[in-house]
């Protein structure tokens, strides 16, 4: 049986990814894509949604805009890396994918109060969308299965020391999403720079030959030139169809049981989430980490599924 899905993301070439992964394997049945801003702002993150699906050759797919900034910071997107345009690199279609007209907090809480079965969520950006949600319709939680997030680390950042960039654009957010008591698999840092976009890959994808793997081809091309340039890295991380995968094949990835805190204060390491490996406080857990990633397996899943789209 397919696994009913809603992904909240901000696109972004590693969310192009997700999208592809969740549209293109059999064991996702992708309810919705809802957008916030993140790696671009809203109109872009919204737009490279429905470009995704174009490319792909997905009609069926609702795409709802929502949150244009955090709940208590300005947005500041991650151009360095995805571009003014958050998915810097080939040239963008126009999108045929049409947009629906509620907001994405809206378009959420109708699909999972509509469905009679509970619904997994996967953010793949800040987590600004999933918190209002919960705010504005805690009625709604139990048909949450679990949350499945792409943010974090259990060690350095990426915005500054500690922070990672989806927990640092919307910390209070991200507090709000780890205090709800709901499932919740965090994929950090440390987890998605083992998924390295190599010479191999790229040539991988690209002897896929269609129409998605030809635009994927130029995403990461982009994705690992900006990488080298930002943080020295030739071979950028595709770190968020990783949550993706772990929703379809637990196998992919070994979890470890712990408790997070989520920094909202700090000077220096606001954003930076506190993942207590070794039980020193003491404290509940209330998330399961990802900690390593059979590789090959994740290249497997991501190849497969291109193949199968457009």
């Amino acid at each position: 049986m397919s696994i009913p899905v809603l992904l909240d993301c901000d696109p972004g070439h590693d969310d192009v990814f997700a999208i592809w992964l969740a549209a293109g394997n059999d064991a996702i049945d992708l309810r919705g894509v809802t957008t916030v801003g993140g790696n671009g702002y809203l109109e872009h993150t919204t737009r490279n949604a429905r470009i995704a699906l174009t490319v792909a050759g997905v009609t069926d797919v609702p795409v709802a805009a929502g949150a244009d900034k955090p709940l208590k910071r300005e947005l500041t997107p991650g151009a360095w890396i995805h571009g003014d345009n958050a998915l810097g690199g080939p040239v963008l279609p126009e999108p045929t994918v049409p947009l629906d007209q509620r907001h994405a907090v809206q378009f959420l809480a109708d699909t999972l109060a509509a469905s009679t079965e509970p619904l997994t969520v996967i953010p793949t950006g800040p987590l600004t969308n999933i918190a209002l949600l919960l705010q504005q319709h805690p009625e709604v939680a139990p048909k949450i299965q679990e949350i499945i997030w792409m943010g974090g680390s259990t060690g350095r950042g990426n915005v500054g020391a500690y922070p990672e960039f989806n927990a640092w654009a919307d910390p209070e957010a991200a507090a709000v999403v780890f205090a709800s008591g709901l499932p919740l698999t965090m994929v950090g840092l440390n987890i998605s720079h083992q998924a390295l976009i190599t010479e191999d890959v790229i040539q991988r994808i690209g002897a896929v030959g269609n129409a998605t793997s030809a635009f994927g081809v130029e995403l990461m091309r982009f994705f690992c030139s900006t990488y080298e340039k930002a943080e020295g890295m030739p071979e950028g991380p595709l770190h968020d169809p990783i949550t993706v995968a772990i929703a379809i094949d637990r196998a992919v990835a070994s979890v470890q049981r712990c408790h997070v805190d989520i920094e909202t204060t700090g000077e220096f390491t606001a954003g930076a989430t506190c993942v207590d490996l070794h039980d020193m406080l003491g404290k509940e857990p209330n998330a399961d980490v990802a900690i390593t990633l059979d590789v090959p397996k994740f290249w497997d899943l991501v190849t497969d599924a291109v193949a199968a789209l457009a």
